[in-house]
């Protein structure tokens, strides 16, 4: 049934503000006036309305570290605590930020699924499962609703890889799409009514979801009942008539979009009713009126009414130390003593004893994905900042580079002072910026120093480089544009790059582009100038300047640093190795090519866990990587991108201080090989969901092979035992537990339901059994606890494509608890009638 409020002042409001808007103004409301906001209709009083992307933190209308935002950990990490409570507090951060910067629609958050580990962007997602992705997605969006400000659920629907994304024709059967992809937007819509909905990219079984009108009318409102707005992801709409008949309300960015005067137009043309139009700015009407931007509409939130401010930075932190996984924990290695590390290792007396920290990400903290979902953190504490400020004085820290953490060019940083200078056609300086590494990404609108952008004609990436070592360094460019590259006086590229790419964000996300490498020596600073002549990047409504300069070590450098990581694990008492990925791997635009760790990390943590048996790997990666070497170290360490407080939460779980109480959201394969699902590239312009669905833990079900970490593992620093099980008629599942260890811990109660007798078992093709129901559970050492959990009737029903409806599968059911997707513990039955 609809969910359009029960108040009648909002409805007789929305009827009289409509009545006095002529069609220029309504069709005017459904596209974007600029890149992030909605026109104000002062005839109305109607307030203009602000969007801005997420979801670890609220960028606002600029993309510069002019506007900090505080930056969370990646949703896969939210995901990883298996905590809705934890997702709901997350949004209301999120929302006290979006007050903070005027911002009214958090874009976030993303709930499609991890269907094949390349997925580029699957850092900015929950999970592989429906349940577990619509049940965070649930608190998140509730968390910023109540709290006054408007969550969008994205990308409706199936937009599962970046590969051609904007031309991709996904071909899902009816059966897998309800009961998989659709299925988290579902719950989400009836459990917490976000007011946004994301139309994606992408074509669905070969209709475009922004004209996707059996889905977007059909479903969504029809079958749903959804009175939220549907806006078009930016530059996804492409048809005035299909897209408005197609069930999209607003189409985004502005102000060249397929609607205003174009829809205006087709309106007096008689090719689209007015009453449509009116139906879609209806919604823009009531979603301005949940918000209080409509005259005389009171706030559906009213200040009074939200949450108490909360210290975001120490949620921040909390939420990393809630999502960190422990996948390998030998001999209970963690939590160190700082006591031991004091002293020497006895093995080598003329040690330092204390703790090896070795990598690039160690000092130079990943903390979040690549592309739109970018924001600026206030500050950032990295791994070698938090164990400096958590272990007791005196204790030896040593850090290492290690390795390379690429195999090919990164953002200029390491040894870069740089700065941006703008300028016009004579030459005149319009306003410079400094730059913390060679990235550049401005909106027309926020040019440092005001600048005109109309008037812009370069921009110059200048300053100083002061090399590590000495040799060939290799430089190159990112984006498009004419540019002229030196270092130190000499020219290593003068030209003109501009590949055509479907993708408008290949500009921002697309990897760096070699251009020639120069000889220098180690402690000699050298001049570097990046001159863009013309620096300005147009695409439909999106103008800005995004380009970028990219250098990397001399290559033959990893031999040297590697040594130097083995020789101080030999020394130290423990050996903490970070690896991480790139934003050249994981990054809105692309999907990975594969799942090694860039560079010779492998190598790295190969020849330091030789070297000393107490090394402990943390993986800095917001998707799986594979680990060759995982048997052969003594702990690892999963920390997911954990925003800007994820050094002090590293040091809070490596000494103690918080227990690393994080479940995988997503099954870990050993190889890319043995992973059951992986396809992300179309043929033809089709990408067929050839397993339908069986994907994640399901298609592993089915598989030869084993992965190395299944869905819903996860150690900790304390033991439990499930002691009782029993399960009612009303699906009422109760389970005992107790924490057998020494401290006090959380874990998380995971319940999955199949048929009791799979062979003999009625209805389509299911797997062996899925997540039905979960809980986090915390205990002091010793107690036992009882938790209830009610197992939804969605959990025995499968989707009848003769029918259209959902069907009910009678017969005797397993109910497992478990504490992963392959460990069950204890079980019970459960007999559903049809």
């Amino acid at each position: 049934m609809p969910h359009l409020t029960d108040d009648p002042a909002y409805t007789d409001l929305i009827e009289r503000a409509l009545a006095r808007l002529d069609l220029g103004a309504k069709a005017r409301l459904l596209a974007g006036q600029d890149l992030w906001s909605l026109p104000a209709l002062p005839e109305i009083g109607l307030a203009s309305l602000v969007m801005s992307d997420g979801p670890v933190g609220v960028r606002g209308s600029g993309w510069t570290p002019d506007d900090p935002a505080l930056t969370l950990p990646s949703p896969t990490a939210l995901a990883a605590s298996w905590d809705p409570e934890l997702a709901r507090r997350a949004g209301r951060i999120l929302a006290q930020e979006a007050h903070r910067k005027g911002v009214h629609v958090l874009l976030a958050p993303t709930i499609n699924l991890h269907r094949s580990p390349l997925g580029g962007r699957h850092f900015e997602a929950y999970s592989e499962d429906p349940l577990l992705t619509a049940r965070i997605g649930t608190g998140y969006v509730t968390g910023v609703q109540e709290s006054g400000v408007a969550a969008t659920l994205k990308h409706f629907v199936a937009n599962d890889a970046e590969t051609e994304r904007f031309t991709v024709d996904n071909h899902v059967d009816e059966r897998t799409l309800r009961e998989l992809y659709l299925a988290p937007f579902e719950e989400i819509i009836a459990a917490a009514n976000p007011w946004l909905t994301m139309s994606a990219y992408n074509a669905v079984n070969g209709s475009t979801m922004t004209e996707h009108r059996p889905l977007q009318v059909g479903v969504l409102r029809d079958e749903w009942g959804y009175d939220g707005v549907v806006v078009s992801d930016w530059l996804a709409a492409r048809d005035t008539i299909r897209a408005i008949d197609g069930g999209l309300d607003v189409a985004m960015p502005g102000p060249h979009t397929v609607f205003g005067p174009a829809l205006a137009a087709a309106v007096r043309e008689g090719k689209v009713a007015e009453k449509t139009v009116d139906t879609a700015v209806r919604r823009i009407l009531l979603l301005a009126a949940r918000l209080g931007l409509l005259a005389d509409a009171a706030p559906a939130v009213p200040d009074a009414l939200r949450p108490a401010p909360v210290d975001g930075t120490a949620c921040a932190r909390e939420i990393a130390t809630r999502s960190f996984v422990l996948l390998r924990n030998e001999r209970q290695l963690l939590p160190l003593d700082p006591s031991r590390l004091g002293s020497p290792r006895a093995l080598d007396p003329a040690g330092i004893g204390g703790i090896a920290l070795i990598g690039h990400a160690a000092r130079h903290a990943r903390i979040l994905g690549g592309g739109s979902a970018t924001v600026f953190p206030r500050s950032v504490v990295s791994p070698l900042d938090g164990l400096r400020a958590a272990l007791p004085e005196g204790t030896p820290l040593t850090w290492v580079r290690g390795a390379d953490l690429s195999d090919g060019l990164s953002p200029a940083s390491d040894g870069f002072t740089l700065r941006a200078v703008l300028r016009d056609a004579s030459g005149t300086v319009l306003g410079e910026q400094p730059l913390p590494d060679g990235r550049i990404r401005w909106m027309a609108e926020t040019l440092p120093g005001g600048a005109d952008f109309d008037a812009l004609e370069t921009v110059e990436l200048v300053g100083t480089f002061v090399p590590r070592t000495g040799g060939p360094h290799e430089f190159g460019t990112r984006g498009l544009g004419t540019f002229r590259l030196t270092v130190d006086g000499a020219t290593v590229y003068d030209g003109v790059h501009r590949p055509t790419d479907a993708d408008p964000l290949a500009a921002i996300t697309g990897p760096p582009v070699p251009r020639g490498a120069v000889d220098l020596t180690a402690g000699e600073p050298v001049e570097v100038s990046l001159l863009a002549s013309d620096p300005k990047t147009t695409y439909g409504s999106l103008r800005g300047v995004t380009f970028g300069l990219a250098h990397r070590e001399p290559i033959g450098e990893d031999d040297q640093l590697i040594e130097e990581a083995v020789a101080a694990a030999l020394a130290a008492d423990t050996a903490i190795v970070v690896v991480a990925t790139t934003e050249t791997v994981e990054s809105e635009g692309f999907d990975r090519a594969g799942l090694r760790l860039p560079g010779r990390q492998d190598e790295l943590v190969a020849r330091v866990a030789a070297a000393n048996s107490r090394t402990v790997v943390v993986v800095n990666a917001g998707a799986p990587v594979e680990m060759p070497w995982r048997d052969d170290v003594a702990a690892i360490l999963l920390t997911w991108f954990p925003g800007e407080q994820g050094g002090a939460a590293l040091a809070d779980v490596l000494l103690g201080d918080a227990e690393p109480c994080g479940r995988l959201p997503t099954t870990w394969p050993a190889t890319l090989d043995e992973t059951p699902v992986h396809q992300v590239t179309p043929h033809g312009g089709v990408l067929r969901y050839e397993e339908e669905g069986f994907i994640g833990y399901r298609a592993w079900q089915r598989h030869s092979s084993a992965p190395a970490y299944p869905f819903g593992f996860g150690l900790g620093y304390t033991d439990w035992q499930h002691e009782h099980i029993e399960a009612d008629d009303a699906r009422t599942v109760r389970v005992q537990l107790r924490n057998t260890g020494a401290r006090p811990g959380r874990t998380v109660v995971q319940l999955y339901v199949g048929p009791a007798d799979p062979a003999t078992a009625s209805g389509p093709p299911r797997p062996d059994r899925w997540l039905a129901g979960f809980a986090p559970v915390a205990a002091d050492p010793g107690q036992t606890t009882d938790v209830e959990i009610a197992l939804p009737e969605r959990a025995f029903q499968v989707w009848d494509t003769a029918s259209g409806a959902w069907t009910m599968i009678p017969g005797r059911y397993t109910v497992h608890a478990a504490h992963d997707a392959v460990t069950p513990t204890l079980s019970t039955e459960l007999h559903i009638t049809g």
